[in-house]
């Protein structure tokens, strides 16, 4: 272990030492705007720190086990911590219902546009055309397509409720419908399909490559993992009470809270697949933007509706009119952007303006 990852470590346990002892004083304190503003500079400090902690590991552990392990390691460890911030604030005081809604539909937004289209411009420009596995990407699209519109959009059609909920059996069914389809999906990919989701160029060696098990075991690397989770989850409670603090004392719409949610969980994986596409390896970068909007539908929407089952909280799914037609367009448009082997510029161009009309439409929807 390096310095920098002791030091995240110690910042990251001794956040939840201070904040399981004497932290519940602070956060009553919230009515003042200078301690409110400290405590949340402070918690998404560290646990941004943690979250870069977690892709290191991550890629750590893709290094030795190859393609596409590397990759589903590290978004299924996001996934995590995503689930663990949206179930914080549901089992908090405050009901929100709309928050898991709100969050997947950022993540989707910020993956699928904001992501790769700033991927797609900055690969195109430094390297014209990238090419990947056109079969890889068919695979996740074939699967976030039916999975965004289950939950986001059918709660709007069915005639049981009226306000974009399920009713418990409809919860029970399509969270269970969900779990399955996405599990279908890993065993696939980690097993007789593992080549869709490695480069062509690559596919040949990938073997081989990963026979061999640099740099000491798997097992330190894991352990190290879950040694920068946990504290996130841990803090996720501290969190959530703040954020949802600040919305509400700045009058921020509420979709805002699952935005910041969005970006914080997700910005060292963003960045992650930034850097894969400026080393012209758009491959990875494909597995882990495509891959964490297919694990986020395929694993957090079964665990918020099923926090609404137990809690007996209504949990809202249904997109309003606008971002409905905003999650279609981003979905065609995706599948145009992977129906070839290459991509370009363009592509690129088209998703980040999407991206922007969603950043417009937090503000003035």
């Amino acid at each position: 272990m390096t310095i920098a990852s002791w030091l995240r470590l110690a910042a990251g346990w001794g956040s939840v030492a201070a904040f399981l002892t004497v932290g519940a004083g602070w956060l009553h304190g919230l009515a003042d705007p200078l301690q409110a503003a400290i405590l949340l500079v402070w918690l998404l400090g560290v646990i941004i720190w943690l979250a870069f902690g977690v892709v290191h590991e991550a890629e750590e552990l893709a290094e030795m086990l190859g393609e596409p392990f590397g990759t589903l390691i590290l978004t299924l460890s996001i996934v995590i911590i995503e689930v663990a911030l949206i179930s914080a604030v549901m089992l908090g005081a405050k009901e929100a219902p709309e928050l898991g809604r709100d969050t997947m539909f950022a993540v989707l937004m910020i993956v699928l546009n904001g992501v790769v289209g700033l991927g797609l411009l900055v690969g195109g420009l430094r390297h014209r055309e990238q090419s990947y596995n056109l079969q890889g990407a068919a695979a996740y699209l074939g699967v976030m397509i039916p999975l965004s519109v289950i939950a986001l959009v059918l709660p709007n059609f069915t005639t049981s409720t009226t306000d974009g909920s399920l009713t418990p059996v409809q919860a029970a069914f399509f969270s269970l419908f969900t779990i399955l389809l996405y599990g279908i999906f890993l065993w696939l990919q980690t097993g007789r399909h593992s080549g869709f989701f490695i480069d062509p160029a690559e596919a040949e060696d990938a073997r081989p490559a990963t026979a061999a098990q640099p740099r000491g075991g798997v097992l330190p690397h894991v352990g190290l993992l879950l040694a920068n989770i946990l504290p996130i989850v841990i803090l996720s409670k501290s969190l959530a009470a703040v954020l949802d603090f600040g919305i509400h004392a700045m009058g921020a719409p509420p979709a805002l809270g699952g935005v910041l949610i969005a970006m914080v969980v997700f910005t060292p994986e963003g960045l992650s697949a930034l850097r894969a596409v400026a080393a012209n390896q758009l491959q990875r970068a494909v597995n882990l933007c495509l891959g964490a909007a297919a694990s986020t539908l395929g694993l957090t929407v079964p665990a918020v509706l099923m926090i609404g089952l137990l809690t007996g909280q209504t949990v809202v799914l249904g997109l309003s009119a606008t971002n409905m037609v905003l999650l279609v367009t981003t979905l065609i448009l995706s599948a145009l952007t992977f129906s070839g082997p290459r991509t370009t510029m363009l592509e690129g161009a088209v998703h980040l303006t999407l991206f922007g009309v969603f950043f417009v439409l937090i503000f003035s929807p």
